[in-house]
């Protein structure tokens, strides 16, 4: 069987958390330590904002030095092209920019791979509110959930597709847990899809 694959975009197809650790203590005045800036990230931008007391005009200048950045500062994780490669369909559930996501896909070359991206533009409440799975789940019969945060994985298992945690133990409602996508194909090959 063919997989159809639903994936999150940042910390997921593309190492974003070092990008926004940067900006993060950039912008942020007093010292705060990488891995408590990315233990807030891995829950939402918005609670890490609201954990960190951030001003409006901090959270402008974060999103746009992020915006500033060029593609190759958001790295690809190893492996998760081929996993694309192998995918019947993959689509992109993400809150960044869909404009965002497009330029770092078209600098990979990774375009073609998707058949559909939702950003924030496209007015779907955010996750884990499940509507942009639905949606995606009527045109695309999605098989596999895999994201980095609870909130991708909860719409999912609403709807009784199967998730996949990637690089992210704490989240107790996902089916498998990955640290690397050389396990998320050995996973795929365990269970006869053809991926």
């Amino acid at each position: 069987m063919k997989v159809n694959i639903l994936w999150d975009f940042d910390g997921t197809l593309v190492d974003s958390y070092r990008v926004f650790v940067r900006t993060f203590k950039r912008v942020v005045e007093e010292h705060i330590h990488e891995d408590e800036v990315i233990k807030q990230l891995k829950i939402s931008f918005t609670h890490a904002v609201k954990y960190f007391g951030l001003s409006q005009q901090q959270i402008d200048q974060i999103l746009e030095m992020e915006r500033s950045l060029h593609p190759s500062e958001y790295q690809p994780f190893p492996r998760v092209e081929e996993v694309l490669q192998r995918a019947n369909c993959n689509c992109i559930v993400t809150h960044n920019s869909k404009q965002e996501v497009l330029r770092i896909l078209e600098y990979y070359g990774w375009l073609h791979y998707f058949s559909e991206i939702i950003g924030w533009e496209d007015g779907f409440p955010k996750k884990p509110n499940p509507e942009a799975y639905i949606h995606m789940q009527k045109k695309q019969a999605i098989h596999f959930v895999v994201g980095d945060r609870a909130l991708d994985i909860i719409p999912a298992t609403k709807l009784g597709i199967t998730t996949c945690a990637f690089q992210n133990e704490a989240i107790p409602e996902a089916d498998y847990y990955i640290d690397s996508y050389d396990q998320l194909l050995h996973i795929m090959k365990e269970k006869s899809l053809q991926i």
